[in-house]
């Protein structure tokens, strides 16, 4: 177990509201990474993965930013808006490439995972999934109309190009194939549906989904194959695992539970508690080297928690 107690994390500040969503980059090279928060102040913020340091604004939208996601190669960013729209950016230069509307606000973005990556899949409450061909963005295709019983709140490509999964305000995760444009598994969670996410310390990638009291996790290569789910007392928003180091972290769902929790995913026990935040923790990720993990809280700043022994970045 690496030995992270006590360590202070870097807050990172800069955000006027809350922020529920945050996303890191794949390894640039040896530990250059990047993360993207999305925040309903609706200006979305690019920063060093390992320092926290502020990089760019992107400017543009005109309400709240739910989700914003990073291209494996940081090359672009996807974000998914209130204002009923999707923006894809250019990361060097902050110019919005392409603003995709929608009929209704929109919570989920996602890219395939490759570098420079052409087309963007959509999700919100018009309960549609959308791809969009970002070379011919005003033409884009719904898969699965009339599926989703409810708001789209999550969209997770993985490893497999051809395969999505959503998760839903409906209570339930999809798996989706686009070569048939259908569902090639279905998963029915109990509780208010927290983050679905992929474990990025990992090329085969384990699905995390956090629900009511329950974290759930599920085979990345294997549609609706659910390793094991665990029930914890507390309310949770979000989950992050790191498989290599059989740990997981959860975040509290509501303002009386503003802690991290560090868990052991054999034991299923937890090992750490990290005060910090002073709000619901509504996004938490590992970073792709798997040396430290971001929350991103309710109060309105993301916070960087170092996950290894000795020095790493700032912690000295």
């Amino acid at each position: 177990m690496p030995d992270t107690t006590k360590v202070v994390p870097l807050t990172c500040h800069g955000h006027s509201r809350p922020v529920p969503h945050i996303h890191f980059s794949a390894l640039q090279d040896e530990e250059q990474y990047y993360i993207i928060s999305a925040c309903k102040d609706g200006n979305p913020m690019l920063r060093d993965g390992l320092t926290g340091d502020w990089i760019g604004t992107f400017l543009g939208h005109k309400g709240a930013v739910w989700q914003a996601r990073l291209s494996s190669d940081a090359s672009l960013a996807a974000t998914a808006s209130a204002d009923f729209s999707a923006k894809v950016w250019d990361t060097h230069t902050g110019e919005a490439l392409h603003t995709l509307t929608h009929d209704h606000i929109v919570r989920a973005v996602a890219f395939p995972n490759q570098p420079q990556p052409q087309i963007l899949a959509t999700g919100g409450k018009e309960k549609k999934m959308r791809i969009f061909d970002l070379n011919n963005p005003s033409q884009p295709y719904e898969i699965g109309a009339g599926v989703h019983g409810d708001t789209i709140k999550s969209i997770v490509w993985t490893a497999d190009p051809s395969i999505l999964v959503t998760a839903s305000e409906d209570k339930r995760i999809r798996w989706w194939d686009l070569r048939t444009q259908s569902t090639i598994g279905e998963y029915a969670v109990e509780g208010p549906v927290g983050t679905c996410e992929l474990d990025n310390t990992t090329s085969d990638g384990v699905l995390s989904v956090a629900a009511g009291n329950s974290v759930y996790f599920f085979n990345g290569n294997s549609p609706a194959s659910l390793i094991k789910s665990i029930k914890t007392p507390y309310e949770l928003a979000s989950v992050a695992l790191h498989s290599g180091q059989r740990r997981f972290v959860t975040g509290g769902s509501n303002q009386n539970d503003t802690w991290v929790r560090v868990w052991d995913f054999d034991a299923e026990t937890e090992l750490e508690t990290n005060k910090g935040h002073h709000g619901p923790i509504w996004s938490a990720s590992f970073s792709p080297d798997g040396k430290l993990y971001a929350t991103g809280s309710e109060d309105g700043t993301v916070k960087l928690w170092k996950f290894t022994n000795g020095p790493y970045g700032l912690w000295k």
